[in-house]
């Protein structure tokens, strides 16, 4: 019996890491992939946001605007605008879960 407690502790104990990691590799992904141009705060306030009038993210009402399978879509193939790249899209280095997860990401943005 000992030993089944501790093997079900053991897969407790794995998930919560796993959960942990997660978080840190969304963060990781969207300072890596997103902040640059939409900020670490998503407030778009950096140099290259400005420059493309990025959206800001904290913004209620942009919040309600945008719709997750666009976002998705959007972080999967990339942004086009008169036929000129405005966003890369991530679909060869990114997963489509991980792409999913920025999308969270985003939601938590806004107060």
């Amino acid at each position: 019996m000992k030993t089944v407690s501790k093997i079900a502790l053991a897969g407790i104990a794995l998930a919560f890491t796993a959960g942990a990691s997660f978080a840190a590799t969304t963060a990781e992904n969207w300072e890596n992939s997103c902040a640059s141009c939409h900020g670490v705060d998503g407030k778009a306030q950096t140099k290259q946001g400005k420059k493309l009038k990025v959206r800001d993210y904290t913004d209620p009402k942009v919040q309600a605007a945008m719709k997750d399978d666009a976002m998705l879509t959007a972080i999967l193939d990339g942004v086009k605008e008169n036929g000129k790249e405005r966003m890369k899209g991530y679909k060869g280095e990114l997963s489509e879960q991980e792409c999913k997860d920025l999308v969270a990401f985003i939601r938590q943005l806004k107060p």
